[in-house]
């Protein structure tokens, strides 16, 4: 199978729910309004039009899932914290993690 993984580029899944039981970090990069009205209770708010500025504050060596309210936040998110080279998952809505 990972042949063909390999040739049409796909990835083999991940057990988002396994990660974190492991100690990923749940990053739910909602507005700060938003995750004051509901949030998983593992996870830590870091805005996505924050992100920059405090990505130095997430640990390289710990893997991340990202969530938001429908997935298009934490997609955006990924590909940032992938950018800089952290070990990245988007787990699309925060309420998968309830």
């Amino acid at each position: 199978m990972s042949f063909f993984n390999n040739i049409f580029n796909k990835k083999p899944k991940i057990d988002l729910a396994t990660l974190l039981e492991n100690g990923a970090i749940l990053l739910d990069v909602r507005s700060k309004e938003e995750y004051r009205a509901g949030h998983a209770a593992q996870s830590v708010n870091i805005p996505l039009d924050n992100l920059s500025y405090e990505i130095a504050t997430l640990d390289r060596n710990i893997p991340i899932v990202t969530v938001c309210e429908s997935g298009m936040r934490s997609s955006r998110a990924t590909y940032i914290l992938q950018q800089q080279g952290y070990e990245v998952y988007n787990g699309g809505s925060w309420h998968r993690f309830k």
